[in-house]
């Protein structure tokens, strides 16, 4: 279908594969609105849309794929009839643009378990980004690379003249094909991609994962990290005296893991030298810097400034990194740790889980945002994320937690849940863990110390809490002992033992009973 649509393109140029500095020459355009940062990043802008519209997305309904398929609000079925107008529409806007760009690359840094991907665009910015984004082929392999398994069609700024700014986002498994029109944010692209293979590896017994990875001095010292935003999954996982196989999505097969992307899509938000050395770092010519503000005489980027959106973002090649692990494979991982934000500050900083409870805390995916985060939030609020990523996922939770399961006990790996939140009270009445005692905690992980710890079982949650880690103060190890109000604690304990209960509910039918017996009991 992707050759067929190309040979029939009427735009007047289809520019296929270009280069860095090509693309950042059609990028400098007055319709473009794109500029060159004093660190040489393109800055750009997309639009409207300054994040995804996880609402927006549907899925095919197709009788070859619909059984495996967790049907509701994450994935929203849509009709033939629909589907087909919507690509009509991507490609008539198509065929009335100047310029369109094509971008083939790879999906997968597993040689059998990769994917070739083709993105068509009008945006020279989509273009770049993807080219970040993707595995890079050589030239020998894209002589070579044929039709593709997947294509994205980007037709991002059509706007449908009866229902301005909608947006769609479509998805088809049988005809391989992944539509966009209505935003030009161009994370929809590489989320696509994920959703993509969030659906294929279970088909292959592989888990697809939502995390970072990095790597120790020894290849068999692999950790993954889990966490919703502002849990500190970036930040932990990058780490000078490892190496950084992959900070966002990964696939564990049964010879290891392997990262899906060939880039990094970071946060920029309040981005300091100080504090993020290797992603300041990585922001020069070919990075791609998204909706951040500038100064205008000296180009200089202003990272504090969110005025066109907190979500700023910059995205580049994964070798922009020094300390990255090329190719971005390695072995079983060693560690698993989930993160938390506890506003509620009644979770430990650290606590050991068994396989029964990664699960249930896996499938639950929480943290928690605090008063002043969101309009009317005036307490702190659970928030649960399946998988630690709900928006991406295809299956039932319970698929992932499966195969998770299954490589947590064939591989003896252990599974931490790390609370970067409150201790000693709430949000507002207690602090913020300190991120020294964090990365202590997480060092202690690392070299095996933490195991060697006496185990204490906080009776609610059920977790093993160690009662010593090094360079860590003992009294905030066990939340009941940070507490001035012991009342107030056991209050605060089982209301949020309750939301996760309460959170639960609506996977039973689907997960083992082991597994949900693992929650919290009030």
């Amino acid at each position: 279908m992707s050759n067929n649509f190309l040979s029939t393109i009427t735009a007047q140029n289809l520019y296929r594969n270009l280069n860095v500095a090509a693309l950042y020459k059609h990028a400098i355009h007055p319709n473009e609105n794109s500029v060159i940062s004093d660190k040489g990043a393109l800055i750009v802008y997309s639009g409207l849309k300054t994040g995804r519209s996880p609402k927006d997305k549907k899925i095919l309904f197709e009788n070859s794929s619909s059984d495996n398929i967790w049907w509701g609000d994450v994935n929203i079925k849509m009709d033939e009839s629909e589907y087909d107008a919507n690509f009509n529409n991507a490609i008539e806007y198509f065929n009335k643009q100047e310029n369109i760009y094509v971008f083939d690359g790879f999906v997968g840094w597993d040689a059998d378990n990769k994917l070739k991907v083709r993105i068509i665009c009008t945006r020279p910015y989509h273009a770049l980004f993807m080219h970040n984004m993707l595995i890079r082929p050589t030239e020998e392999e894209l002589i070579n690379f044929g039709e593709p398994d997947y294509t994205i069609y980007n037709a991002g700024a059509y706007q449908a003249s009866m229902d301005h700014f909608k947006t769609y986002i479509n998805l088809s498994f049988d005809r391989k094909q992944f539509l966009i029109l209505g935003t030009e944010y161009a994370g929809e692209m590489k989320k696509g991609i994920f959703t993509i293979m969030n659906y294929l590896m279970p088909l292959k017994g592989i888990l697809s994962m939502h995390c970072s990875a990095n790597e120790g001095s020894d290849k068999d010292d692999v950790s993954l990290f889990f966490g919703l935003s502002g849990t500190g999954k970036t930040t932990l996982s990058a780490d000078a005296q490892r190496k950084l196989i992959g900070d966002d999505e990964h696939c564990w097969s049964d010879t290891g893991i392997f990262n899906i992307e060939g880039g990094c899509y970071a946060k920029v938000i309040n981005l300091s030298e100080k504090q993020e050395p290797e992603i300041y770092n990585a922001i020069k010519f070919g990075t791609i810097l998204e909706n951040v503000k500038y100064n205008s005489t000296s180009n200089k980027v202003d990272y504090t400034d969110v005025s066109i959106t907190e979500n700023t973002r910059a995205s580049y090649p994964i070798d922009y990194i020094s300390n990255a692990k090329i190719p971005c494979t390695s072995s079983h991982p060693k560690n698993i740790i989930f993160l938390t934000c506890d506003a509620f500050g009644v979770l430990p900083p650290v606590s050991k889980l068994t396989t029964a409870q990664a699960m249930y805390h896996f499938i639950s995916g929480y943290t928690a945002k605090i008063a002043g985060t969101e309009q009317g939030i005036v307490e702190p609020t659970a928030t649960f994320s399946a998988c630690f990523g709900a928006a991406f996922m295809v299956w039932h939770p319970s698929k992932y937690a499966e195969l998770l399961s299954s490589r947590i006990m064939d591989n003896e790996t252990n599974v931490w849940l790390i609370n970067t939140g409150w201790i000693g009270g709430a949000y507002g009445k207690g602090s913020r863990i300190k991120l020294k005692y964090t990365r202590a905690i997480v060092d202690a992980i690392h070299d095996g110390s933490l195991e060697q710890a006496n185990f204490i079982h906080d009776t609610v949650f059920g977790f093993a809490i160690p009662d010593y880690c090094e360079n860590v103060p003992s009294e905030i190890l066990n939340p009941a002992n940070s507490w001035e109000d012991k009342n107030e604690y056991e209050i605060k304990l089982k209301q949020l033992a309750s939301l996760f209960i309460s959170n639960f509910k609506k996977f039973e039918d689907g997960a083992d009973k082991n597994v949900v017996n693992a929650g919290p009991k009030v």
